[in-house]
């Protein structure tokens, strides 16, 4: 037998890489079920998510993507299987009778194609219309009119469980409370509760100016609202209805969820329908004899997103014919007759690592964030306005703190508000440089006015911007 070398005695079987691969995708897809689940809970039940939606957006197509390329790695429990969260204990939990779905998302003209060529491969023929919608960004709700009169309102919660909040809805206004003798006997409404951006900067405003008081007193200051959703689900979650009264609220039907009298053949018709009745629907929908122009339609929102006084992250693109839709089903949480075509995301978080201060060619003191990178519809922020002192205070915004930073349209970047619950200990609060920076002067605030000055009309910063004017 020959004798082996000392290098075949230390040497071990390989690897297979094929099995590495699928360890660290098991392990990967174990972390992002947990990431998902926690983000889930922070959005769909506290009202308080620390992540955008494309964040989340993205760890849930990556978990999604592990499950396919390896199906013996999906628990039955995956949140690719569920549709929000739980309903919490603090309503009565209401039933729904069907169950209220997801969407699947497409993100471009070539996604929006692949979904159609699916459901023209499943019914055999592409010859059906397509009705947009712009997808408001707010709480779904499912109500349930009997006998002409709001039974219950419930939010969607996990898709077959809500939680019963009809004194809430009872107080937005535009909603109907008794509908015309010619409704069914029993119906339910699908429906999307907002806040417009007007009434959402107003009362965050308000919150910012008692904040500046309190900060003043030495108190803590209250929580601002990081976007219109989170203000429109947390008002819908108050245990007294007087305070969901006091919120700028509104409401927008966009399905009807099933009924037990005759209702219209197509989804168009059901709007129309609806309206009839008073029902506040979705404003600009649209009816399209095909694809094409259902994409052409979708293209177009994204330069129009920024002219509504509501938000809304993308378009809802459905199959008009009802008959269509009962063939195609349902697969897994979303119906494949309908899907939502996500615009790119305009919010992300960082960390704020510095206030840093620039000098404007009027001599104005203008702090502004110095961020760590982060993609934002397609571009990489490092830096966001922020203002003045007293912004910066009513907000309670500090080095170090991750912040929520927006960039609508082509405006420049600004940070939206601090994510409080990941600050950290030692953050200290702002406080205004008390000298130019570039002159060394001491700086001055005006009587009147928010902004600080250099007082000196030859600072270095000051004569180069009014050369570059």
């Amino acid at each position: 037998m020959p004798r082996r070398s000392k290098a075949a005695t230390r040497a071990r079987p390989v690897a297979d890489p094929a099995d590495a691969a699928a360890l660290e995708a098991r392990n990967r897809a174990e972390e992002l079920r947990t990431l998902v689940r926690f983000h889930n809970r922070r959005y769909h039940v506290d009202d308080d998510p620390e992540i955008s939606d494309g964040e989340w957006d993205a760890l849930f197509r990556e978990l999604r993507g592990i499950e396919e390329r390896y199906p013996q790695f999906q628990t039955s429990d995956s949140p690719t299987l569920q549709v929000g969260a739980p309903p919490e204990t603090t309503f009565d939990v209401v039933e729904h009778r069907e169950p209220m779905l997801s969407l699947s998302n497409v993100f471009d003209g070539d996604g929006l194609r692949a979904w159609h060529r699916r459901a023209t491969d499943l019914t055999g023929t592409d010859d059906f219309e397509l009705v947009t919608e712009p997808k408001i960004d707010g709480l779904a709700m499912a109500l349930v009119y009997e006998n002409g009169e709001l039974s219950y309102a419930a939010t969607r919660g996990d898709g077959r469980h809500g939680e019963n909040v009809t004194p809430n809805i009872l107080t937005i206004p535009g909603l109907p409370h008794r509908l015309p003798p010619s409704a069914p006997s029993r119906f339910e409404v699908r429906a999307e509760v907002f806040m417009p951006r007007s009434g959402f900067d107003a009362m965050n405003h308000a919150i910012e100016e008692e904040n500046l008081q309190l900060v003043e007193e030495g108190r803590a200051p209250k929580r601002i609202f990081a976007a219109p959703r989170n203000a429109a689900a947390g008002a819908v979650r108050q245990k007294d209805s007087a305070i969901t009264r006091s919120r700028p609220l509104q409401i927008a039907v966009y399905q009807l969820g099933w009924s037990d009298g005759p209702t219209p053949d197509t989804h168009w018709e059901t709007l129309q329908w609806l309206a009839a009745m008073d029902f506040p629907t979705a404003p600009r929908s649209a009816l399209h004899p095909g694809i094409d122009a259902a994409a052409e339609a979708c293209e177009a929102w994204v330069d129009q997103r920024d002219s509504l006084d509501f938000e809304i992250d993308g378009v809802v693109v459905k199959i008009n014919d009802f008959a269509v839709q009962r063939q195609l089903g349902v697969v897994g949480r979303d119906p494949r007759w309908a899907t939502a075509y996500k615009f790119p995301p305009q919010e992300a978080t960082t960390i704020l690592q510095r206030i840093a201060i620039n000098v404007g060619r009027t001599g104005a003191l203008n702090p502004f964030a110095m961020l760590d990178p982060v993609r934002i519809g397609g571009v990489v922020v490092r830096q966001a306005t922020l203002h003045n002192e007293d912004d910066i205070r009513r907000k309670d915004i500090r080095e170090g703190d991750t912040v929520v930073v927006r960039r609508a349209g082509e405006v420049i970047p600004q940070v939206v508000g601090p994510v409080v619950e990941r600050r950290p200990k030692k953050a200290k609060p702002f406080t205004m440089v008390e000298r130019c920076p570039v002159s060394g002067d001491p700086a001055v605030r005006p009587e009147g006015e928010a902004t600080y000055y250099c007082p000196n009309p030859v600072c270095p910063a000051v004569v180069h911007r009014t050369a570059e004017h």
